[in-house]
């Protein structure tokens, strides 16, 4: 029976309800992308809570630190000695303690050195040609020994205690078990030769410069450092191997460190003795820097570090810093440094963001160095908490960045002649707000970098890109936006790691620590979670843990608990698997309330093309939004059925409301593996354009398919989904519908010449 125009219309939202259930509800391979991390989170206890807060039984332990060293600059080493005190906080009796001997890397018989050969976890290979650096890699670590050499290790008393060193490691036996709420003090002696950090990488050591007969000194790994003990793994003792990085106790350094007296050192904490080791001039300089919040200001002009580069003074200074409640210690030393200050207002606070460069940085680093520090105080304090440090530093070094508390080691160096590109520029701003941002991640909020990566180098990249966008529009941002990561996620996934895997195991190091986690926490905080909830979940989690020890699973809960959002899908997905995102619109089928007609309207309104579906296989595509629609009637149904099930409603009204709409079917498909919002950018007839967004969870009955009707009130002349690449999308082309209006960045190069 055909059915007048007022009965169909009558029963349209009966058409609705029945359309797009019946294939959301359809079957698939069901792969639990929506259930519950569950087991594969550790469970909850009184230390660490199911929300991800620290528990009412949360402990961690505390070592402080006096250390005296003295730099050698004729011989390029290091000798010092430490007094460590450690605190016993945990409910646990401790018979021994374990100390990290990092420099043991160095060593000629380090497990890094037989494993690989550039103390960087990259294998060894040889090639018909080889750079002179190339060689010096394949055997720095046979005609350079650059270990501790542990002279000694005494009680408070002077007493020896028995200790054994296991590579990277030392055990220390104490005489006594340590026990709750107990402390102990110790002292060891030590030296070391710092090596050439320009030939042999690494994230310590001198850059020599021949044309002045100097070297600069970055120094960090230098003295013997506790290993942290805690509720989730006892003793972090796993050995260092290069990529991992640390896993250390929050405590207080009181640090002398004796250099030439020509010397300039930059250092974590504050130095407490200026009328020592500074000049007049300069103690009056840097008061006036003290106030000045608009532009750096120098307290060694780039004219005296060069009148200091000749000076070679019999000397010697002592320089004492005092720092608290950080978790290392790094410092830099030479007679090139120019020096320069800027005050910040952070909260109550007031620290100083400052600069230490040669000359050969210049003209690049007086200009951008102190102001990206001041940049990356202020925005990552807006998205953490306040930076709480006196000093936020920045020293020029020709090598790999590298960050500690207050200090950190940066790259970015003009050419000879002082010129630099824009692309020099803007890298060199970029490694100065990672390095500082490190300063958060995971200086303050303190993560287990031998374990996971991720928790500070992806955590990082992703303030770091917000901070890039926010102060440096004219930037290119190279990670945090989802289509920075498209590229790796469409690669072999033979050469990837999930994101939960152990630092030393990733096999692409970069994309897998950095970008990938950045990229997913900016899709989180555009696409999934909208920015106003992720930033105040992701501040709470910095708020949470600041000064603790947080683990993958505090930050997952906490991002759920702030938010009210389950995000397990997303965990799953994005940390836990090699899986990528590639929805695809298979079909969009165009259908309007009417009298049906013979087979002759359906078949004008089609037209058949041939696509490539992964595999290699091909399928009949129909394509109808811009031809005439199918015809559609529904059953009748009695009025008691229809009124039990959707409420009686005025006829008239539905007439009204639903008279000249347009119908549209959509099948959506997930190529990739990865569920992800549903983005869509509706092109109409008239030229305007709309977008909405479907949530993730409309894949939660079927993970490979799902077919949704659309009621729009102008006719559809194109479909594109993910519009803005905020999805990490690996393969455009399926996003458009027809595949006509897809433009390949061939097609675009080609359309600009």
């Amino acid at each position: 029976m055909v059915l007048n125009r007022y009965n169909m219309i009558r029963r349209l939202i009966i058409l609705i309800a029945v359309l797009a259930p019946l294939s959301v509800f359809s079957q698939g391979e069901w792969n639990q992308k929506f259930e519950q991390l569950g087991t594969d989170l550790p469970t909850p206890n009184t230390y660490r809570t199911a929300s991800g807060a620290p528990g009412k039984d949360y402990w961690q332990q505390r070592a402080d630190y006096k250390i005296a060293v003295t730099l050698k600059d004729e011989t390029q080493s290091i000798e010092g000695e430490e007094t460590i005190t450690y605190y016993n906080y945990s409910p646990d009796d401790l018979k021994y303690l374990w100390v990290q001997l990092d420099q043991n890397i160095r060593d000629q018989n380090s497990e890094a050195v037989q494993i690989d050969s550039d103390g960087l976890n990259r294998v060894s290979q040889m090639k018909k040609e080889l750079s002179g650096k190339q060689l010096q890699a394949l055997g720095r670590d046979f005609d350079f020994d650059g270990g501790f050499k542990i002279t000694s290790v005494t009680d408070s008393e002077g007493k020896d205690l028995p200790n054994l060193i296991n590579g990277t490691m030392m055990r220390i036996d104490l005489p006594e078990p340590l026990v709750p709420q107990g402390e102990v003090s110790f002292n060891i002696k030590w030296k070391y030769n710092v090596q050439d950090r320009m030939n042999m990488r690494g994230r310590s050591g001198y850059e020599y410069f021949p044309e002045d007969e100097n070297y600069l000194y970055t120094i960090a790994q230098f003295y013997p450092r506790m290993a942290v003990y805690d509720n989730v793994e006892g003793w972090q003792n796993k050995q260092f191997l290069g990529n991992g990085e640390f896993t250390l106790e929050f405590g207080d350094f009181e640090v002398d460190l004796t250099v030439p007296a020509d010397f300039v050192v930059a250092a974590t904490g504050s130095l407490q003795n200026e009328t020592d080791v500074l000049t007049m001039k300069q103690m009056d300089r840097m008061k006036k820097a003290r106030k000045s919040f608009e532009k750096p200001f120098f307290i060694i002009t780039e004219e005296e570090a060069k009148a200091n580069e000749s000076s070679r003074s019999k000397e010697s200074k002592t320089w004492k810093f005092k720092a608290e409640n950080v978790r290392d210690f790094a410092f830099a030393a030479s007679r090139k440094f120019i020096w320069d200050a800027q005050a910040v207002k952070i909260g109550d606070k007031t620290p100083m963001a400052m600069s230490f460069y040669p000359k050969e940085g210049n003209p690049l680093w007086e200009l951008e160095s102190t102001k990206a520090v001041v940049n990356t105080l202020k925005t990552y304090s807006k998205y953490t908490i306040d930076y709480p440090y006196p000093v936020a530093i920045s020293v020029h070094s020709a090598s790999i960045g590298m960050e500690y508390p207050m200090i950190c080691f940066n790259w970015g160096r003009p050419d000879a002649d002082g010129k630099y590109t824009d692309a020099k520029k803007w890298r060199t701003i970029m490694v100065i707000i990672h390095e500082v941002g490190h300063n958060f991640f995971p200086m303050i909020i303190n993560s287990d970098e031998r374990q996971w990566t991720w928790m500070d180098e992806g955590l990082n990249s992703f303030v770091e890109s917000v901070t890039e966008r926010e102060c440096y529009p004219d930037m290119p941002v190279r990670r945090g936006p989802a289509k920075t990561i498209v590229k790796y996620m469409k690669s072999d996934k033979e050469m990837m790691r999930p994101i939960m895997t152990n630092s030393e195991q990733i096999i692409q190091f970069g994309n897998n620590a950095y970008g990938k986690p950045a990229a997913g926490l900016d899709i989180l905080r555009q696409t999934v979670m909208g920015p106003e909830l992720f930033d105040y979940a992701f501040k709470e989690y910095a708020t949470r843990w600041a000064f603790k020890h947080p683990t993958p699973a505090d930050f997952f809960r906490t991002m759920e608990d702030a938010s009210a959002i389950d995000l397990d899908w997303f965990w799953k997905g994005w940390f836990y698997t090699t899986d990528n995102v590639d929805i695809s619109v298979d079909k969009v089928t165009w259908f309007q309330m009417g009298i049906p007609e013979p087979e002759e309207l359906e078949n004008k309104a089609k037209r058949s093309r041939k696509i490539k579906k992964s595999g290699g296989e091909t399928e009949s595509m129909t394509t109808q939004i811009n031809d005439e629609p199918k015809t559609f009637s529904v059953k009748d149904t009695d009025k008691k059925y229809y009124g039990e099930f959707m409420n009686v409603i005025d006829d008239k009204k539905i007439m009204m409301n639903h008279e000249n709409k347009q119908f549209y079917e959509v099948k959506f498909s997930n190529q990739g593996g990865l569920v992800m919002p549903v983005i869509i950018k509706w092109t109409y007839e008239d030229g305007t354009e709309e977008t909405e967004k479907l949530p993730a969870e409309v894949w939660r009955m079927n993970e490979q398919e799902f077919t949704k009707v659309f009621i729009k009130d102008k006719k559809v002349v194109g479909v594109q989904i993910d519009p803005l690449e905020e999805t990490a999308d690996v393969n455009p082309e399926n996003n458009f519908f027809p595949r006509s209006l897809y433009e390949s960045e061939f097609d675009e190069v080609k359309k600009e010449g």
